[in-house]
């Protein structure tokens, strides 16, 4: 969790895939860590970038989708999840770290269900 909180400003915010909303690092990493500790505890992510749009000098918003491949200490079990995040980057000091950034999980418009992309 140290690894994730490393990535983010210290003011940052993140909004999770339930639309859950926090600020700062500290909650940031207490939003994640139980599940991470727990229900995701053998999982794994794999991202893949979209773009990178420059909007200032030292920011930037990026998109990538994400892939989330839950294991068996999931209650639902072993599973798949994409999801579409979106990031604002600032560079301070030559550093790139996160500003902010919502999770979105990719979804049948008529029914909700969760869907995987490709």
């Amino acid at each position: 969790m140290a690894a994730l909180g490393s990535l983010f400003d210290e003011d940052a915010t993140f909004v999770n895939r339930f639309g859950h909303y926090v600020q700062g690092i500290n909650e940031i990493v207490a939003l994640h860590a139980p599940i991470h500790e727990t229900i995701y505890r053998d999982s794994t992510l794999k991202n893949e970038l979209i773009d990178v749009v420059h909007i200032a000098d030292g920011a930037v918003v990026i998109h990538f989708w994400s892939r989330l491949a839950a294991g068996a200490a999931h209650p639902a079990g072993p599973h798949k999840v994409d999801t579409l995040i979106l990031a604002v980057l600032t560079r301070q000091n030559e550093i790139w770290r996160i500003r902010a950034l919502e999770n979105v999980t990719l979804t049948n418009p008529r029914t909700g269900e969760p869907i995987l992309r490709g």
